[in-house]
């Protein structure tokens, strides 16, 4: 069967990948894809928001499915474009994907339906926000409503801070921000907690704990995401039921009663505090570099469990993991998250990789039949151990065979699980 995953980073190629490995695969096209899922499947340069030309594309080459990677084409509709033409997409529709969509959506579901949350308030400008923060005790969060590939949250520590972050998102750096929201901080653990769902049922998809600060020691502006491991160092049974009583079924209740379902990852970030867990924030797709992370633990066929899903029969399907760790990093250009170069020559042509290391192309692309740098990340550097120091010094040994003098990279993700 031929299949498509609509993306372009790290997460795109893990994805491809893993459709890769089934037997029931013969082809993959990715759009528009990077060097690396180049190598593994056909890259087809369409603009991701002309969803009439990937229309016409997946109809005239009969493919089986389409996974969407990345959330803004599902904010945007394309689930629910391609299903008018009776094209079977694996992701949420665009009512379901406002969750990521709209914070403000996501925590009026949180207040109505009594789901544990940070208190919270809804700002529309910013002389009403500034004279919220002139009598609130910090730190406080204040984040863009609306997509802001993960950079949107502020965590100010002083008024002076908190003016900044206020007005940097009502000047639109983050987007075309109508509103903020400002939050209590919670003190406590974040986990990423990951679910599939066909509609009608759901099984939980691994837990994850990714590393958004730019800097060691978790310091500095936040990212896309530095680094990753899984499974976090809190998941127990006792946790992942509460996690699922008190927040995913809340959810799920939610959309029904908005007269939809949910099919496709939903990832919950999460703040674990004396072993109870508060709902963060959601993401609509498999997170980046979560994914990366998580994929190479999968035992059971990938196409299968995603083919079950659009099928609405995800409860026949029992999904299979290694019991290994897994620990990524993230190789960066210099610079980023603020102004970097592009086209910059990587050379990976001697590089080898046993059968639990995994290099994941993100911000990269062929010209002149070399590989560049097209993105402030990179390269994801993922190895599999029996223990998170080995899976860390596995990884971090690629990289230095990677020899990239354009990048940097934290050489301390999973410190915490690490170094407890």
């Amino acid at each position: 069967m031929k299949v498509g995953v609509i993306g372009s980073g790290g997460r795109e190629h893990a994805l491809c990948l893993s459709l890769k490995k089934s037997n029931l695969v013969e082809k993959i096209y990715c759009f528009p894809g990077n060097a690396g899922t180049n190598q593994i499947a056909e890259n087809i340069n369409i603009d991701l928001d002309d969803f009439e030309k990937i229309k016409d594309f997946i109809i005239e080459n009969n493919l089986e499915f389409i996974i969407v990677g990345p959330e803004k084409p599902l904010v945007d509709g394309i689930v629910d474009y391609l299903r008018n033409f009776n094209i079977k997409i694996f992701g949420p529709d665009k009512i379901a994907s406002q969750l990521e969509g709209s914070k403000i959506f996501t925590k009026k579901i949180c207040e109505k339906y009594k789901i544990p949350t940070a208190k919270f308030g809804i700002y529309t400008n910013v002389n009403e926000s500034l004279r919220f923060i002139e009598n609130v005790n910090f730190p406080i969060v204040i984040k863009a409503d609306g997509l802001a590939a993960g950079k949107g949250v502020y965590i100010p520590e002083n008024k002076n801070q908190a003016e900044n972050a206020i007005k940097e998102i009502f000047d639109g750096k983050h987007g075309d921000a109508k509103n903020l929201l400002i939050e209590e901080f919670l003190e406590g653990e974040e986990m990423s907690f990951f679910i599939i769902s066909d509609g009608n049922s759901f099984q939980s998809f691994g837990t994850a704990q990714d590393h958004k600060r730019v800097l060691e020691g978790d310091k500095g502006k936040n990212t896309g995401g530095m680094g990753a491991y899984s499974p976090s160092r809190l998941e127990n049974e006792k946790l992942n039921k509460k996690i699922i009583d008190k927040i995913i079924r809340p959810t799920l209740k939610a959309l029904k009663d908005h007269n939809t379902s949910y099919l496709g990852f939903l990832y919950a970030g999460l703040m674990i505090i004396n072993d109870e867990p508060f709902l963060i924030e959601y993401n609509v797709r498999m997170g980046d570099p979560e994914c990366q992370t998580l994929l190479p633990k999968l035992k059971t066929d990938f196409f299968k469990i995603v083919n079950a899903c659009l099928n609405k029969e995800l409860d026949k399907i029992k999904i299979e993991w290694s019991d290994e760790k897994s620990l990524c990093i993230v190789l960066c250009a210099k610079g980023y998250p603020d102004k970097y170069e592009k086209d910059k020559k990587i050379n990976l042509n001697n590089l080898k990789l046993n059968s639990n290391q995994f290099l994941f192309h993100a911000g990269t692309q062929i010209k002149n039949n070399q590989i560049m740098s097209n993105g402030g990340r990179v390269l994801n550097i993922v190895s599999k151990s029996n223990n998170f120091l080995l899976a860390r010094n596995n990884s971090l040994e690629v990289i230095r065979k990677i020899d990239w003098d354009e990048g940097f990279y934290r050489r301390d993700i999973g410190h915490k699980v690490i170094d407890e």
